[in-house]
């Protein structure tokens, strides 16, 4: 009768943690797969976090007010390989960014494309 128990309890133990992983990790669904936009702005901060590295950057709009927008990468292990550091990118620096819009029309942007001023391109993954 143990061995039924511990192994009960083991089983309901492993599935209610692999669901809430499951849970956990959202994806691109918030965001639009069917229109891109780019966005030229300022870069305010560039967090290099799990589980999506995300770049803070404001964007001058047609009255010169400027709106914060949030662009989501990748995660760190899937930049790395691509030759992306903690310093990739620096506050201050005039980016271009490509990506997906969110849907519900917030300022958010699944980026695909980042450029630098200078015109060099930090790679992505397989859109570029």
């Amino acid at each position: 009768m143990k061995f039924t128990i511990s192994a009960f309890i083991a089983l309901a133990a492993a599935l209610l943690l692999n669901s809430s992983a499951a849970l956990s990790h959202h994806g691109w669904a918030a965001f639009s797969s069917e229109t891109q936009i780019t966005l030229k702005g300022t870069l305010t901060d560039f967090h290099f976090v799990n589980p999506h590295s995300v770049v803070e950057f404001k964007v001058a709009d047609e009255k010169g007010q400027t709106q914060p927008w949030e662009g989501e990468l990748a995660s760190p292990s899937r930049l790395v390989p691509r030759g992306w550091t903690a310093a990739s990118l620096e506050v201050g620096e005039k980016i271009t960014v490509t990506g997906y819009p969110a849907k519900n029309g917030s300022h958010a942007i699944r980026v695909t494309r980042i450029t630098l001023s200078n015109g060099k391109e930090l790679k992505l993954g397989g859109e570029n």
